[in-house]
């Protein structure tokens, strides 16, 4: 807790708002105040599962492998991937041990009726050696931000009193634009690129892929991208902390970046309408449509919505990071 009226960077608040929201609030679905991909298309999951799959492959079919996922919400997109992945690739199913990164005791509850195999961990430290294929569907986005501001030919930082911005001296400000119009902001994430650098070192030294699907700018843009979410309508950022999603745009290219300084062979960003279209989400979401005629109108409106450029398949990226010997996973080969 910070002390009341007291100024508290952007990025704490951030990061107490949202522990606060995913430990005392149901998140997702028509119910709760946002819906993610997996929710709104089963083949999605099931594309990840068989992406996944391939990826193995390509390895060398490792036996263990790890499957992770960071951030798995209600279970959906696993528990979609794994009944694909035992279809399909009986195999890569036999391999695999599944872990889990998710921090809320409530979600974890709610992912272990799904997927009661998993073992669960805080953080990616914590996760088994050995080679692993992980995913990450809007994880990044939910990671605290700084935002700088710029004044009078200099950047000043944000933070947060009594509901309301406030701005100040920058503390050990990250490298930002020398030249900017007044009025500009920078936003950065130092938890996005901790979480990058790890997974970039890790895939680097013990082999497989990891894989980040989240919503963002291809290049580093100035603008600010804070937004909050409550009952799938924009809500006030500042909102008292607990009650609204609070996410940012993830700014892909410097998170590339780090993922190379850290040893790892980086594919993307390209639109993830564009990467699931490669995987055959349509193809997928057309044979679902034949089994249940009775909600093929819904099956495959929620497939188009992933890849139209108009809906989530121009603004949301995929981007992997991999073994240097690894070739282009699937979906990335002539991306």
């Amino acid at each position: 807790m910070t002390e009341a009226g007291k100024p508290e960077r952007l990025d704490r608040y951030m990061a107490r708002a949202v522990a606060a929201y995913y430990a005392g609030r149901e998140a997702f679905g028509a119910g709760g105040d946002f819906t993610t991909a997996p929710e709104i298309s089963q083949a999605f999951g099931e594309c990840l599962g068989l992406w996944a799959a391939v990826t193995w492959e390509a390895m060398g079919r490792p036996d263990p492998v790890l499957l992770v996922e960071l951030g798995p919400g209600r279970g959906t997109l696993m528990a979609d991937a794994l009944r694909a992945v035992r279809e399909v690739a009986p195999g890569f199913a036999a391999a695999l041990r599944l872990h889990l990164v998710e921090a809320s005791p409530r979600l974890r509850a709610l992912q272990a009726e799904r997927l009661p195999s998993a073992i669960w961990h805080d953080g990616i430290e914590t996760l088994p050696p050995g080679p692993a294929l992980i995913l990450a569907n809007e994880f990044l986005d939910a990671l605290p931000i700084r935002q700088f501001i710029r004044r009078n030919g200099a950047w000043a930082e944000r933070f947060v009193a009594e509901g309301a911005f406030l701005e100040a001296s920058a503390e050990s400000p990250p490298p930002l634009p020398a030249e900017a119009p007044e009025g500009a902001i920078a936003e950065h994430s130092a938890a996005a690129h901790a979480v990058v650098a790890a997974l970039a070192r890790r895939v680097a030294s013990r082999g497989g892929a990891a894989l980040c699907l989240d919503y963002g700018p291809a290049e580093a843009v100035l603008g600010e991208s804070l937004q909050a979410v409550s009952a799938h309508g924009r809500a006030d950022p500042l909102a008292p902390p607990g009650t609204v999603d609070l996410t940012a745009h993830v700014l892909f290219a410097p998170l590339a970046a780090t993922a190379r300084a850290n040893g790892a062979a980086v594919h993307g960003p390209l639109p993830m309408g564009l990467f699931l279209q490669r995987l055959g989400i349509m193809t997928l979401a057309a044979l679902q449509a034949r089994r249940a005629p009775h909600l093929a109108g819904r099956i495959l409106s929620g497939a188009e919505r992933l890849v139209a450029p108009e809906a989530m398949g121009r603004l949301f990226k995929a981007l992997c990071l991999c073994h240097p010997r690894l070739p282009p996973p699937q979906g990335f080969e002539t991306a």
